[in-house]
């Protein structure tokens, strides 16, 4: 199991980051707009005023040229450049009712244009550079027109727009601090108790200690992850013991399957001994006849060596026979953990070994045994599968063969074929025999399926081989399509 610190990107921000980032997002979001807001409005409200104050400065003017008209052009031109250079005034014009310039002072306005100046009007230009209100106002029986300054060289609401962002930025800075330990003591902390006692059952703890602190739901998942955890470590105990149940299930079945097939071999040799006997009394009883011969003397010297030369091809034949049966009835070494493997079966080797011990039964006095290894490749071929183990299977099923030609007609043959099958041998029994009933092809490797008469086999010994071959990772069955007789198949990896 990985920890935390295995399977988290240390690229990845935090939980306590993200918020925070989402809050500062989400209050730039809010404070912008209303910042850029109050500066707009501001700057309006501070240009109504001087709007206003221009008007008065007009207004003042306007008053003092109708008085200085009854005195003449000359006072009216004194009172205009006595305006013009005090109180921000850039320009003075005054006009009669003919629209005519009478006097003017400072940068003048529409002192060209006098025929198109309304009688009442207040307008924002720009003169080279500087925005001006160009006001025209009425003074007695004359127009007055005035540029007044609209920017006076200070901004008088740049302290008060200062003043908001200052505010705006101190609040969203002890709100993102406030956050940042609210999410600390309330989030963050018990997250991090969370992880690290997860962290401790990962490592091999078996309880999950979760601090009761934080936010009710925080609270809860522990509580429900602790649940989870003592439901998990109870799981893991239960499967732990059927794991070990299991193992201990499988090594009494591989046991019982040890002993059935050295039972079903024990078996085999009790058959096999049965017409070893016979084949064995024979040259006995011919040896016996000759040593007496040799006992009485009198016989000449040529023809006693022959009776030794005899004898020693008699015994010889019964030491073959003993032999053989021997060591197929010699136990299997068991395989321990650690040992090397057993090593694999030469295929060709196991086939005439079989077609040895068959030879001296009684059932096979008629019946020949014959081997095919014509096939490319056949004579060199070795499986995956202990050699005293494959001579049980294929001896197995050529017996079977031998008891149902001599039970059905008395004589006949039996082929055993080898050829290799791609990855896999192929081992083909043939004979010529009475066949299988299509209603007995899925049943003869059951266990205790038997067609011989009582006392003459247990049913077992097919099992048994099915049992052998598949621990191998091969296959045993019947070939359905061969109607001379029956024709039983094993398919072993090949070695």
């Amino acid at each position: 199991m990985l920890a935390s610190d295995d399977v988290t990107d240390s690229r990845t921000p935090g939980l306590r980051l993200q918020i925070i980032l989402a809050l500062a997002g989400l209050m730039l979001l809010a404070f912008l707009p209303l910042y850029v807001a109050v500066a707009s409005l501001t700057r309006a409200t501070v240009m109504s005023s001087r709007e206003s104050a221009a008007r008065a400065v007009v207004r003042a003017a306007a008053l003092h040229v109708a008085d200085a008209e009854r005195a003449g052009g000359a006072e009216v031109r004194r009172v205009l450049e006595l305006h013009v250079s005090r109180g921000g005034v850039e320009g003075l014009a005054v006009f009669d009712a003919n629209r005519t310039l009478v006097a003017s002072a400072g940068n003048a306005a529409r002192t060209t244009d006098g025929a198109s100046i309304a009688t009442e009007r207040t307008e924002l230009v720009r003169v080279s550079g500087t925005r001006v209100f160009e006001i025209t106002t009425t003074a007695g029986a004359s127009t007055l027109v005035a540029r007044v300054r609209a920017d006076d060289g200070s901004d008088g609401g740049a302290p008060l727009v200062r003043l908001v962002a200052l505010y705006m930025s101190i609040f969203g800075l002890a709100l993102l601090t406030f956050a940042y330990f609210a999410l600390t003591r309330l989030i963050v902390r018990p997250v991090d108790a969370l992880v690290r006692a997860a962290d401790r059952v990962a490592s091999g703890s078996r309880t999950l200690v979760i601090p009761n602190a934080g936010a009710r739901e925080l609270v809860q998942l522990g509580a429900s992850v602790q649940a989870m955890t003592s439901k998990l470590v109870a799981d893991e105990a239960e499967m732990r013991a059927k794991v070990e149940e299991l193992t201990l299930t499988t090594q009494r079945l591989r046991d019982a399957q040890s002993q059935l097939a050295r039972s079903e071999r024990l078996a085999s040799v009790g058959r096999l001994a049965a017409g070893v006997a016979h084949e064995v009394g024979n040259p006995i009883a011919a040896i016996m006849g000759m040593e007496e011969l040799l006992l009485e003397g009198d016989l000449p010297e040529a023809t006693q060596r022959d009776f030794l030369v005899r004898m020693k091809r008699e015994t010889e034949r019964i030491n073959t026979v003993v032999r053989d049966l021997l060591d197929f009835a010699r136990p299997e070494q068991e395989t321990k953990a650690g040992d090397p493997p057993s090593p694999p079966a030469h295929v060709a080797s196991v086939v005439a070994d079989v077609a040895a011990l068959v030879k001296p039964q009684k059932d096979f006095r008629a019946v020949t045994v014959k081997t095919d290894l014509a096939s490319e490749g056949a004579s060199s071929l070795s499986v995956q599968l202990p050699p005293a183990r494959l001579t049980q299977v294929i001896l197995n099923v050529v017996l079977n063969a031998g008891s149902a030609i001599a039970k059905a007609k008395g004589e006949g043959s039996v082929v055993i074929r080898v050829r290799a099958a791609g990855a896999l041998v192929r081992i083909e029994i043939d004979d010529d025999g009475p066949g299988v009933p299509s209603e007995l092809r899925d049943r003869v490797f059951e266990p205790f399926m038997t067609t011989k008469d009582v006392g003459e086999g247990t049913g077992l010994g097919l099992s048994v081989c099915r049992g052998l071959v598949e621990a191998a990772g091969g296959s045993i069955g019947i070939d359905a399509t061969y109607e001379a007789g029956a024709r039983f198949y094993v398919e072993l990896p090949s070695a």
